[in-house]
């Protein structure tokens, strides 16, 4: 008879909290050489969601890859969070997923209904994505982690880059924030049961539909919050564009009790990774230090941040209410000043 396996149990860090911190990660690809080829619109020197590559005058490729270790311990939901995951950096890109490879590390002994499972869920949002699985790669180790391989299409003049927000810009997020520092909470068995239950809904929702709202309007910069933060994902759209932004921190929305546990100091690790890169970048204000952290916290599966035309705000705004977990206008790029974000 197969034992119940706690996925959590099995890794010391959990979902997009265990990227490598994006200073160190700036610092490891620093000095790889590029190739130029005139048909690759967005390659890895830049600190985007994924590549794409022109195939003809109206089709691109959109690529990327994800995967990391547990952040819940039921297998399926699982799969179904590392797949809606790996499927947003497509979204993020204003691109449409088509294929998906499996990528899966599994310890020898896992039990086999739960690998099973695990799979069984990633199909579940790839096929909800209007994608195909059709293949992978399977590997043992000792920590699981499982997650996608993903190409979607996208017209070569329509893709969207974290770059490019212009001044006036009005900025969207599409999911409230704080998975991290709730998850971290659940982990030390603090949560009350079902309090889970809103943060995995959230890491379950596919960006789809902020995506295919976004299409409609003049978008100059999109991506998605994942385990930077939002600072930090913030932070690389406002340097890549050579402007700032003005946060309206009132307008976030962050999910229940996160607040709580963040004044008490329960923080996943990742939190002090992103403040180690953005901060010095970032003008605090008089905020108070529990919603400071909060800002900082790695999201797994979070919503897409958007820079979109002050003139098509309002419509965007009313779309994104009708389709998104939650449509929040936080704020506005303004002209390049001393710091990148200034938080008030």
């Amino acid at each position: 008879m197969e034992t119940e396996v706690k996925l959590t149990k099995l890794s010391s860090c959990a979902g997009c909290g265990a990227k490598v911190g994006a200073g160190t990660l700036s610092k490891l690809l620093g000095d790889l050489p590029t190739h130029h080829d005139e048909n690759l619109l967005v390659g890895f020197d830049r600190s985007d969601d994924a590549s794409v590559y022109r195939v003809s005058d109206d089709l691109a490729l959109v690529q990327t890859v994800d995967f990391f270790p547990p952040i819940v311990d039921d297998p399926f939901t699982f799969g179904q969070i590392a797949a809606t995951n790996a499927l947003s950096d497509v979204y993020a890109m204003g691109g449409v997923p088509k294929l998906a490879l499996n990528l899966l590390c599994i310890p020898e002994n896992m039990p086999q209904s739960a690998v099973q499972a695990m799979l069984a869920g990633g199909y579940s949002k790839v096929y909800e994505a209007g994608a195909i699985i059709t293949g992978g790669h399977s590997i043992f180790d000792d920590v699981p982690k499982y997650g996608l391989s993903v190409t979607g299409f996208v017209h070569p003049e329509k893709f969207y880059k974290n770059l490019g927000a212009r001044e006036g810009d009005v900025l969207f997020l599409t999911k409230p924030l704080g998975v991290g520092i709730l998850t971290t909470a659940e982990k030390a068995e603090m949560l009350e049961p079902g309090e889970i239950d809103r943060a995995i809904q959230l890491m379950t929702t596919l960006n789809k539909n902020a995506r295919d709202c976004a299409v409609n309007y003049r978008v100059h910069a999109c991506t998605d919050v994942t385990g930077f933060s939002l600072m930090g994902h913030m932070l690389e759209m406002m340097q890549g564009s050579d402007t700032s932004a003005r946060v309206e921190t009132g307008a976030i929305d962050f999910l229940p009790r996160v607040l709580e546990f963040a004044n008490m100091g329960l923080l996943p690790a990742g939190v002090y990774r992103n403040r180690n890169y953005a901060e010095p970048f970032v003008d605090e204000g008089t905020l108070p230090l529990k919603v400071r952290d909060a800002l900082f916290d790695p999201q797994t599966s979070g919503g897409l941040l958007i820079a979109v035309d002050p003139l098509d705000a309002d419509a965007l705004e009313r779309d994104l209410k009708a389709s998104v977990p939650s449509a929040q206008r936080i704020g506005t790029v303004i002209a390049k000043s001393g710091k990148s974000i200034y938080l008030v």
